[in-house]
């Protein structure tokens, strides 16, 4: 689980990093180039949710150490059990200067949450029932049902207050224009301290020059000191770390929660038999696929990390439980061949990535000690196993089972509903129990990890903290006080 041995040779001999606190911050975000984007348009890559949330926060944010802070509101109370987030806005302006109105940040949040938006977070806001304006400065947002980690879910860069036009939002940044080095993003002026000058005039070490490009020439960038910081680097990127000379202290690996493992994404022919799925679930040598990336990455059996908000424990495994396989994975893949002549091939989809070419190496190897022949797809093609690889936005088991579940069986289904509708947190609690027993004995889904997440931090970055949420805004890189 730990010979990564090469990785830490090279990494030992890249020295340390001196690198002098002066001028912008440069981060070189793994993806295409940033865009100022909607997201009610669809999902975004870690440049443009970086982008996004540096110049358009949301109402809540995320610290550095991914705890909840204020954003555009400056306060908020939550009453009626949970029913009812009240918040106030702060005294603000967008990009233009134009003060920002309650009423805006209400019209922008509704177009986030309307059936016509593709927003990826939408499906785990249905509890909203309303979003009113109750002053010029203060908003409300009225709940059916109780949400008690919806801060978490208001402090992603996908509900960030982004006006359509002209485009913009209200920081903490200001965003120059996009070109082929990347934005310069400035710290906005606060109306607040508008009178004080040393606020007026922020060092230029404050601001940062966002740049998004593909994962060798960002560690490429950092190897050379032309860049702090790389963002949002992941398990299909991490083996390039191994042909670079990056000092030990600067590769920072997050302490993620989420889902890393492969949903079944066709249950017909081979796949239609649960029994068959358990197969494929037990044949994966998870020990032996983590320890071929990065030192301490932990292989998983359940999908639910720990029982979070749910009435019972993780559920184990079926095929996991004692006395429940009477067929070993090759035996029923001989028992299929006898009732099905023709050969027994599976599509597996992943991403592009030398990291990703591992993971079918491994994969395809336990296939075909099974006697079942793999055929590796892209992510966006066809396929009967698809890789789900995601963080989790909250702490919601509801949220790792819906994910896991691409599909999943009818009792699960009706289960995440009814945990998705229940007007109480006990029920819901309960029915999450119930949704993971289901999804545990469907077998929809092979937990593998998770997600391994990672970035290159100079020293002058301080106050990088490694968190849950794998998320770093670009506004606490320095310090707590940016």
């Amino acid at each position: 689980m730990r010979r990564l041995l090469p990785l830490a040779v090279l990494l030992a001999a890249g020295g340390c990093d001196s690198r002098p606190d002066a001028g912008a911050v440069v981060v070189s975000a793994i993806g295409g180039a940033p865009a100022l984007a909607d997201p009610a348009r669809g999902a975004l890559a870690t440049p443009g949710r970086l982008l996004l949330d540096s110049a358009a926060q949301g109402l809540v944010r995320f610290d550095a150490a991914g705890q909840i802070e204020p954003g555009l509101a400056e306060r908020w109370t939550v009453l009626d059990d949970g029913r009812s987030y009240i918040f106030r806005i702060r005294e603000a302006t967008w990009s233009d200067g134009k003060p920002v109105t309650a009423a805006e940040v209400v019209a922008i949040l509704k177009r986030q949450l309307s059936p016509a938006s593709r927003n990826p977070l939408r499906p785990f806001l249905t509890a909203i029932h309303e979003i009113v304006e109750m002053t010029p400065e203060v908003i409300e947002v009225r709940l059916s049902r109780p949400r008690p980690d919806l801060l978490k879910l208001f402090a992603q860069p996908e509900l960030a207050i982004l006006r359509a036009r002209p485009p913009g939002g209200s920081g903490p940044f200001r965003a120059g224009t996009i070109g082929r080095d990347g934005v310069m993003l400035r710290p906005a002026s606060d109306p607040r301290h508008a009178d004080d000058d040393d606020a007026a005039t922020p060092s230029p070490q404050a601001s940062v020059r966002l740049i998004g490009e593909r994962a060798a020439k960002a560690i490429l960038r950092f190897q050379r000191r032309d860049a702090d910081l790389v963002a949002g680097g992941g398990f299909a990127d991490w083996p390039l770390l191994a042909h670079a000379s990056i000092p030990p202290a600067a590769v920072r690996i997050d302490p993620a929660a989420g889902v890393f493992g492969l949903a079944i994404a066709d249950r017909t022919g081979f796949l239609a038999d649960p029994g068959n799925r358990a197969a494929i679930a037990q044949v994966i040598d998870r020990a032996a696929i983590v320890a071929a990336f990065a030192p301490g990455w932990a292989a998983t059996l359940s999908i639910l990390p720990e029982q979070l908000d749910s009435a019972a424990p993780p559920a184990v495994p079926t095929w996991q439980q004692a006395g429940a396989i009477n067929l070993s994975p090759a035996e029923r893949v001989r028992q299929w061949r006898q009732m099905h002549p023709l050969p027994l091939y599976l599509r597996v989809a992943l991403p592009a990535g030398p990291g990703a070419t591992i993971l079918y190496g491994h994969i395809a190897a336990a296939l075909v000690r099974i006697g079942i022949g793999p055929q590796r797809v892209g992510l966006a093609e066809p396929a009967d196993l698809r890789l789900v690889d995601a963080v989790a936005p909250y702490d919601s088991a509801r949220w790792y089972l819906a994910t896991a579940c691409q599909p999943c069986g009818e009792a699960a289904r009706s289960a995440l509903d009814a945990a998705r509708d229940a007007p109480t947190l006990a029920e819901r609690a309960r029915h999450i129990a119930d949704a993971d027993a289901a999804l545990a004995a469907d077998v929809a889904f092979v937990p593998i990890a998770r997600p391994l997440r990672w970035s290159l931090v100079s020293a002058r970055l301080k106050a990088w903290t490694g968190n849950p949420r794998a998320w770093h805004p670009l506004n606490r890189l320095r310090s707590d006080t940016n």
